[in-house]
């Protein structure tokens, strides 16, 4: 429920996929100019996410752009879940979400700190809106740093994933970055 004056909380997840960060990122920042006086947003990022940002030449980007960033020591810290348990935050969005992340939180493996918090989030009927880079089985085209093309192929049981994801209670499974926009939002909305 919105509180006239106060700003909500979103946890923002980061894993270990370049696949889409860069879009992300920017359509983050735009919801944090967007919604400044709306949305405090944190940011997590995992163990293989602080490689990925770094890769990609992001990290001091995110910690600019965001006052308030965390990097994952292990699966209770920083203390992600227990905010989630606690009710601290509106939504948590995991953003890119790698195919291990997807496959992890499907199977209930709870095991580092964005899997942790998705799962202690259906537990709490907190929402939990995942983006899966693996979203579909087949080809698909992604950037890397050097702005050359890699060409990746979704096996059918990390669509399968997703597609157990998407079947869980609190959760949405989006697949575009051009999605995020929505999300904020829905959540803006004096309820």
């Amino acid at each position: 429920m919105i509180v006239k004056g106060k700003k909500h909380k979103v946890a923002w997840g980061i894993t270990g996929s370049g696949e889409k960060i860069l879009e992300t990122v920017e359509i983050m920042e735009q919801m944090k100019k967007k919604y400044k006086n709306t949305f405090d947003i944190r940011v997590f990022i995992s163990k293989a996410g602080d490689q990925v940002l770094k890769y990609y030449n992001l990290s001091n980007t995110l910690e600019t752009l965001f006052d308030k960033t965390w990097t994952e020591i292990n699966a209770n810290s920083p203390f992600l879940a227990g905010k989630i348990q606690l009710g601290t935050f509106d939504f948590l969005l995991i953003a890119p979400a790698t195919s291990n992340t997807v496959a992890k939180i499907s199977l209930r493996i709870a095991d580092t700190l964005l899997t942790n918090a998705a799962i202690m989030g259906q537990k709490t009927s907190t929402p939990i809106y995942i983006m899966p880079t693996d979203f579909r089985e087949g080809e698909t085209v992604t950037k890397l740093p050097n702005g050359k093309d890699l060409v990746l192929n979704i096996t059918r049981d990390d669509a399968k994933h997703v597609e157990n994801l998407s079947n869980m209670p609190n959760t949405t499974v989006f697949e575009h970055p051009s999605e995020i926009p929505s999300i904020f939002e829905k959540h803006s909305k004096f309820k």
